[in-house]
């Protein structure tokens, strides 16, 4: 199956007909792991083969919606036109209102809606089914296991008290970050969207997880952040030290999920780019080196998968952690 995926990457990589000695390797990484107007699936007779995506923006002539086609390969519409992958507005040389249906947007959408599916059609199972009685079967059988994980995490870090107020969330935040970082793996359509590389979307999950610590902490826990039971010279610093530790562990969790999944996508192109820069340097070298680019992509790519469970797990086990530590009683 990785084989297979990874035959799949080559051929969206690699231009049809391109010349490999002109191929840009930056330009291929950085297209593939990044945010676009439309999703590149493959080239197919030296034409491109992609969805264009619709266009919302609001320039200094007002609101535009129309199709990204109109502004691909360099082109202006609307007095619009797309400068380092960002729409500006020629009029003012300044970019727009831009709440454009970007690849990441979509990806978000659809990522979402089939996790709801999954999780609608596990609740399903469960209601016609008593869970005392039998064992689940079919998607059940896969959710459970992971549900259960989160579910002991939470109580052991937060406690018999509070866990399951805060499950829920812990769950939802560690099966969405598992789905995209897996969908993000995938070289073909609907993966290959660079979700969880992007450090948007992991800043508003590290958010996701500030709020519900400092929203929801107890008098306990603000005692002692402003007011800990420390000795007099230390009262002044203490709480300096205290809030920039709290504001530091949302930017600890983006950084972290962001650059491991970011990284991983890096290192796996970069082995596929090997085989057709090679390419030119005769069909011996590069005969060897595509065996070898091919085995370590596929070692790479299964260690991706294993680095998409872990991050997922140390960021719910990292939230679960620090709601924890918010939910600390006087007793």
């Amino acid at each position: 199956m990785i084989a297979a995926l990874l035959i799949s990457l080559l051929l969206s990589v690699a231009p049809a007909g391109a010349e490999t000695s002109s191929i840009d390797v930056p330009e291929i990484i950085f297209g593939h792991i990044g945010d676009d107007y439309e999703w590149h699936i493959t080239e197919w007779k030296g034409h491109p083969v992609a969805i264009p995506l619709p266009v919302i923006v609001r320039s200094s002539s007002g609101w535009h919606i129309f199709s990204s086609e109109h502004l691909q390969h360099g082109g202006s519409y609307e007095g619009l036109r797309i400068v380092d992958g960002k729409i500006i507005d020629e009029a003012t040389g300044k970019r727009p209102l831009d709440i454009s249906i970007t690849k990441n947007v979509l990806s978000l959408m659809f990522s979402s809606l089939l996790l709801l599916v999954i999780i609608l059609l596990t609740a399903r199972w469960y209601r016609r089914h008593d869970a005392l009685e039998e064992a689940p079967t079919g998607l059940a059988a896969l959710m459970e296991p992971l549900v259960m994980m989160v579910h002991d995490m939470a109580r052991e870090n937060i406690g018999e008290r509070d866990y399951r107020r805060y499950s829920p969330f812990l769950c939802m935040a560690f099966l969405w970050i598992l789905f995209n970082n897996f969908l993000g793996i995938l070289p073909f359509f609907p993966g290959g969207a660079n979700l969880t590389g992007n450090i948007a979307i992991t800043l508003v999950l590290a958010l996701c997880t500030f709020f519900t610590v400092n929203l929801t902490g107890t008098k306990h826990y603000y005692k002692e952040i402003f007011a800990p039971d420390v000795p007099g010279f230390l009262k002044p610093i203490m709480p300096v030290i205290e809030v920039f530790s709290a504001m530091m562990k949302p930017v600890s969790l983006t950084i972290r999920l962001f650059a491991n999944m970011l990284a991983g996508h890096i290192m796996i192109l970069s082995m596929v780019c090997i085989i057709f820069i090679m390419a030119k340097y005769g069909p011996l070298l590069s005969g060897g080196m595509t065996i070898v680019s091919v085995l370590f992509g596929v070692f790479l790519d299964a260690l991706e998968c294993l680095v998409a469970f872990i991050q997922a797990y140390v960021f719910t086990m990292l939230s679960s952690i620090y709601i924890g530590l918010a939910r600390v009683h006087e007793e």
